[in-house]
């Protein structure tokens, strides 16, 4: 950097006391949320570069940066990243991985009620002035649980939702064992053992469609699914066609595979509870997020190792 003073790219609205914080760094704190046009400008002299979710961060992107060092992205998941062209740069990659961790976890288990007892078309209609009773619910106690992906935010949910009275099982190739008392599974196994199939697995392309037409039909009939992961994981045209049918009983959205959804059947379905990618959504995620965050920017600041880099091949140093 020839002694310049580093400029760290603000590309996404993040907690403003954890940008409060960057700017008492060694750095100066630019701020590009206005949109593309703003972060376009700004590229060629980013040292850093923090984004959430909104922006995509290209090999494209990167090539007009040529002096950028890291990535930080203010949340779990890194697919608006590329990975692999930000290795080649020699770009650091971190995440905030437990930020968001209580809040989807809660955001789960609401799902899971919300399903079992019928809750959302009952709130809707009671609004309206219905005032109908006597269609008796099921209850969370005495079900089974089936994660399929079995990290960080499945192992809290099962922490959290087995005082409820239910048995947790698991689908994760990555996992040998859970030493929590969740039993680990083939998923065929899972799926048709599982009264509520939960979803917590990486979008990859070998997850693709993961729940698909065939094995959504081995799962138990009148079963549920819940999806906080990622939209791709499931063939949203099949479980539609499952819902209608009667194979599952319900499902819980906060994820699609296109965002905004584009398949209006499946959000009016009344078996289908929808919400718009809002698990991360709760202030104490997103203060969390931003300080997880700026703490691993001013750690690279400084050369001082990093707590959360996705790509630990990519060594840094000290601007």
């Amino acid at each position: 950097m020839s002694g310049a003073v580093p400029a760290v790219v603000i590309a996404d609205p993040i907690d403003a006391s954890a940008v409060t914080r960057l700017s008492q760094g060694p750095c100066r704190v630019v701020d590009a949320t206005q949109g593309a046009e703003a972060l376009s400008a700004v590229l060629p002299g980013a040292w850093g570069l923090i984004v959430r979710s909104r922006t995509k961060v290209t090999a494209e992107l990167m090539s007009k940066a040529p002096q950028l060092a890291i990535v930080a992205r203010a949340g779990v998941g890194v697919d608006n990243i590329d990975l692999a062209a930000a290795s080649a740069r020699n770009v650091r990659v971190v995440n905030a991985p437990t930020a968001a961790t209580a809040s989807v976890a809660e955001l789960t288990i609401a799902f899971y009620l919300m399903l079992v007892r019928d809750l959302a078309p009952q709130v809707a209609a009671t609004k309206t002035g219905s005032w109908v009773r006597g269609q008796n619910r099921g209850e969370l106690a005495g079900r089974t649980v089936g994660f399929v992906g079995y990290g960080r935010i499945a192992r809290e949910v099962a922490r959290r939702v087995r005082p409820f009275g239910v048995t947790t099982i698991a689908y994760d190739p990555f996992v040998t064992s859970t030493g929590d008392g969740t039993e680990l599974k083939g998923l065929d196994e899972l799926l048709g053992e599982s009264d509520i199939v939960s979803l917590h697995a990486a979008s990859t392309p070998e997850n693709h469609h993961l729940l698909n037409a065939a094995r959504i039909e081995r799962m138990k009939r009148g079963s549920y699914v819940v999806n906080v992961a990622r939209g791709p994981l499931i063939d949203e045209a099949a479980l539609e066609a499952a819902l209608t049918s009667g194979q599952l009983g319900g499902a819980a959205l906060d994820v699609f595979e296109v965002e905004p959804p584009q398949r209006p059947s499946l959000l009016a379905h009344p078996k289908v509870v929808a919400t718009p990618h809002i698990g991360a959504s709760t202030h104490e995620a997103q203060a969390r997020a931003g300080t997880q965050v700026v703490d691993e920017v001013l750690r690279a600041l400084a050369g001082e190792p990093l707590l959360s880099q996705v790509n630990p091949e990519v060594g840094g140093k000290k601007p």
